[in-house]
Parts: structure tokens; sequence; C-alpha cells
């Protein structure tokens, strides 16, 4: 490895060997032309390409002196501009923070519900599953097949039914595993909402700080009389920004919220169409037992 002192030693000679050449070729001095040619001759304007070039490698050279980096074009930024960049980054990490909680909880509700239709379609007993699944009701399919079967065994305490009652027997059991559901998709729903708020609003408050940014441009260069590239870029470039962080905010959000409203729907869709039979199971039961 090689030492720093011999490389800052290798560095300053390499440097002298490009510059001193380019030095001694520019400061040259060339003989002035004598003679009555030269005394007669009349000086041309100057080129006006060469001007422009000068003026544009100026130019060039002022905006490329600007940092353009994140953090950069953040501190830049008035109070305004900041607090929106501010919100916006709060937004997306909030949005990306529930969707990561509810595809891991919409996962797990999935297996589970897999792992008990198979158990429920094996054959075994409703009074055994009953208390199996009662001592972890973790999922809205078994906190329904309990509600259900609860009704049901309800009605069954004392007497048994007549059949005058059979019917409200059966009524009381369908809204218990309909509240039910109700209940557990109210709970997976949650802050979805939060997540289509991010979604709508995102785009609107990063145009807001686009919008105080080129104002505050404008402003710039009414106070300082420039147009060129160096004084409208910064302001500018952070006015866009803002917007980019809206963006950043809102897709996911938008993305993700579809997405997980077609999940659960077709998860309500399973259980409405276990809850049917499940009720058509008890109501077979019933009526057995009422005879």
């Amino acid at each position: 490895m090689i030492p720093a002192r011999v490389f800052a030693v290798l560095a300053a000679m390499l440097f002298l060997s490009l510059a001193v050449p380019a030095f001694a070729q520019g400061s040259a001095p060339q003989a002035a032309p004598t003679g009555p040619p030269a005394e007669s001759q009349q000086l041309g304007a100057p080129d006006a390409a060469a001007g422009g070039d000068v003026q544009a490698s100026s130019i060039d050279a002022a905006a490329g002196s600007e940092d353009f980096s994140i953090v950069s074009m953040f501190l830049r930024a008035d109070w305004i501009v900041r607090s929106v960049m501010l919100l916006l980054l709060a937004a997306s990490l909030w949005s990306w923070a529930i969707i990561f909680n509810k595809a891991i909880l919409l996962s797990g509700l999935k297996r589970k519900a897999k792992r008990f239709e198979k158990i429920f379609w094996s054959g075994q007993s409703l009074d055994d599953l009953y208390q199996q699944i009662s001592s972890r009701n973790d999922h809205p399919l078994a906190a329904m097949f309990l509600a259900g079967l609860r009704e049901w065994r309800r009605a069954f305490e004392g007497a048994p039914p007549l059949q005058s009652q059979v019917s409200g027997i059966k009524e009381r059991i369908e809204k218990a595993m309909s509240a039910t559901i109700l209940r557990e998709v109210d709970g997976i729903e949650k802050q979805l909402g939060m997540l289509a708020t991010i979604g709508a609003v995102s785009p609107f408050v990063g145009l807001f700080g686009t919008v105080w940014g080129i104002m505050t441009s404008f402003s710039a260069i009414a106070a300082r009389h420039d147009t060129t590239l160096a004084v409208v870029a910064p302001g500018i470039a952070q006015a866009l920004f803002a917007t980019a962080m809206g963006l950043l905010a809102a897709i996911p959000a938008v993305i993700f919220y579809n997405r997980f409203v077609a999940e659960i729907g077709r998860y309500v869709n399973s259980l409405d169409a276990f809850a049917d039979e499940f009720s058509s199971i008890l109501s077979r039961q019933l009526d057995e037992k009422v005879r």
C-alpha cells in the first residue's frame, strides 16, 4: 500500500507535468505583424460564436458548481418546502409500514383459513372441533365457526326446541355468523383508509411544495435581476423534488391499496361461502333433532 506522503508527492508531480506544458503553450509570446500591410489592416469584429461559447461555458460551469444532491436541496429550501418534504417523507414511511403490516396479516389469514378448512372437511365431529378451536381463536374463519356453533348449542340448552322455534334458531345462527364476519373484516380493513388518504393527498401536497418553490425562485430572480441558469436551477430543482416526493409517497399507497381491497374482497367472499355451507349443515342437523 502506497503511503499517503508518497501518494501526495506523486500527485503533485503529475499535476505539474500536466500544468506546466499547458501554461507554457498558452503564455508563449508571439511576434506582432510589422510592415505597411499590418499598419493599414483594419481590426475585425470579435467572433460571435466564440463569445457565445465562452458565455455558455461560464453558465455551465456556474450551474455545474451547484450541488443538486437530495441533502443539499433540502438544506437550501425554505422552511415551507422543508416542512412539505418532511411531511411527505413521514407519509411515505407510514404507508410502507401499513403495507408490510397488511401483507403479513393477509398472508397469515389465508394460511390459517386453509388449515382450518382442511380440518373442518376432514370428517372430525363439530364438538371436537369446537373444543379444539375455542382455545385458539385467532382468525375470522374460526371466530365465525365458534359464533355459529355457540348459537346452535344454546338452542338445545334444556329441552329440545320445538318445530315452531326452528326458523328463529336458524335466523339467529345466520345473524351471529354475519355479525362476526363484519366485526372481523372491520379489523382487517383497519388503516386502509389512511393508505387511501396518503395515495390521494400526497400528490397535491407535493404540488403545493412545487408551486411555493417556483414562487421563491421567481422572487430570487426579481431581486437579483439575473435570469442565468445558476440562479434559476436550484429553486426549480427543489420545487420538482417536492413533486417527486409526493409521487413517491402516493404511487405505492395507491397500488397496494387497490391490491389489498381486492384481496380482502376475495377473503370476505370465501367467509360468506363457508358461512352458507356451515349454516346449511347446522340447519340440517337441527331439522333432524327436532323430528
